[in-house]
Formats: structure tokens, sequence, C-alpha cells
């Protein structure tokens, strides 16, 4: 109860705070959830991308 009371105190009594708060919740969970699935995907690549094997085609 006192969770429910803080948070109805704190963020979802006023209507614009409330979405704010919503709009920059999701801003904040692309980006986390982009970096997360970058890092899986050149850790599970590894090797096998441009960035990996540029070396050995550009001259320098």
């Amino acid at each position: 109860m006192a969770f429910a009371n803080a948070f109805y105190n704190s963020i979802a009594r006023r209507n614009s705070v409330f979405v704010s708060s919503i709009f920059a919740s999701a801003f904040a969970f692309s980006i986390g959830f982009d970096v997360a699935t970058t890092s899986f995907w050149d850790s599970w690549n590894k090797g096998k991308q441009w960035k990996d094997i540029r070396h050995k085609y550009v001259e320098q």
C-alpha cells in the first residue's frame, strides 16, 4: 500500500508528469535494449563482421 501511495503522489497525480515519465521510461528502455542487442550481436558474430576483418582488405 505504501508503494502505491508513493507512486500516486510522485508520478500519477498529475497527467503531465505521468505522461512525461512514460515517455522518458520508453526512451531509456529503447536505448538500453539497443545497446544490449548490439553487444550480444557483436559477441555472437565476433570475427565475421567488417569491423573485425577490415584490416585484411584496406590498404593504408
